[in-house]
């Protein structure tokens, strides 16, 4: 957050950290503006403006993301929209993160405790875990990434409106062009898609399998397809005797229809970075090289390189 915009831009371009920071800082100047400072003003006796500024409120909010925790839902709140609201606990937050992690805080209506989760050696650091959090999730809210290949809970982020100009893209005709128009904003309706919404792809598994699953069925039908599955009113594959789960291991097996669309928005999304996988193996296969780069651009090239890998497993498994 506290990047210039022309950093955030030439070390994140692709990763979807800009966009974030960007929704944050609008989020926090409206909470500024219609909650903090009328209530300061209601209070000009406790607050000065001139000192108590939107830059001050920023680094409180950023202390607050950094050092809070959110007790997870339990079966009964999990139904709610809103989570948990962030709760500051001393000496959990001394604990620095690591997707390999040995220790955990645990949540009881009497206390909170930090659990060991294997044997700790005398002079070993404790590692507690913020969440199964993507690098660029980490420093978006934290600052740091885990270098590669370190983070198992790394992702990359192929957005639903990069599939759609693929699918557009793949059209030769007008009538194709509004047949898939037409699908798509069934899959909008059906709430498999959205404007600002992704497919998230892991190591070892498609996070939105189901999304995935339903739009790239869509938008591969035939306009005869089409209309007898809106008159069928499916939803989520329920009932399609050819439905198939999504995963790693079953990405192989779809219709070369499929791969081809999933393997187009694939390489959409990685023209969207501004430098490639090889220039950044390089830098990582270069020790000396890498050292000289400072720790911002360490973090952003740790973050670029895991989602590029991950988007370079998919074009093989689509192949």
């Amino acid at each position: 957050m506290f990047w210039s915009s022309e950093e955030r831009k030439r070390l994140l371009q692709g990763t979807g950290v800009p966009e974030a920071v960007d929704r944050d800082l609008a989020s926090i100047q409206k909470e500024y503006s219609s909650i903090v400072l009328p209530f300061m003003k209601a209070h000009s006796d406790l607050f000065n403006p001139k000192v108590h500024n939107l830059e001050l409120y920023k680094k409180l909010v950023a202390f607050v993301m950094a050092y809070s925790f959110q007790e997870p839902l339990d079966d009964e709140e999990e139904d709610e929209e809103e989570p948990n609201p962030p709760v500051m606990v001393p000496l959990a937050d001394l604990l620095n993160h690591v997707a390999n992690h040995n220790a955990n805080l645990e949540y009881s209506p009497e206390c909170l405790k930090m659990i060991a989760t294997r044997p700790i050696r005398k002079g070993q650091e404790i590692f507690n875990t913020y969440g199964q959090m993507a690098n660029w999730q980490l420093l978006h809210m934290y600052g740091f990434a885990e270098p590669y290949p370190g983070n198992t809970n790394d992702a990359a982020d192929i957005q639903m409106l990069t599939l759609l100009q693929a699918a557009l893209q793949g059209t030769k005709s007008e009538a194709e062009r509004q047949l898939v128009l037409e699908q798509w904003d069934y899959l909008c309706r059906l709430e498999m898609v959205g404007e600002e919404g992704a497919f998230v792809i892991g190591w070892e598994r498609i996070f939105t399998e189901e999304e995935l699953s339903m739009a790239l069925k869509l938008l591969n039908m035939s306009a005869e397809e089409f209309k007898e599955f809106k008159e069928q009113d499916l939803e989520m594959g329920k009932g399609s005797p050819n439905a198939l789960v999504l995963s790693k291991a079953t990405i192989p097996e779809l219709k070369a229809s499929w791969k081809q669309l999933l393997f187009n928005a694939t390489l959409l999304t990685l023209k969207s970075y501004s430098s490639d996988l090889k220039e950044e193996e390089e830098i990582l296969e270069d020790l000396q090289a890498y050292l000289k780069l400072s720790r911002r651009e360490q973090h952003a090239l740790q973050v670029r390189y895991g989602q590029k890998k991950i988007l370079h497993q998919l074009l093989q498994l689509c192949g």
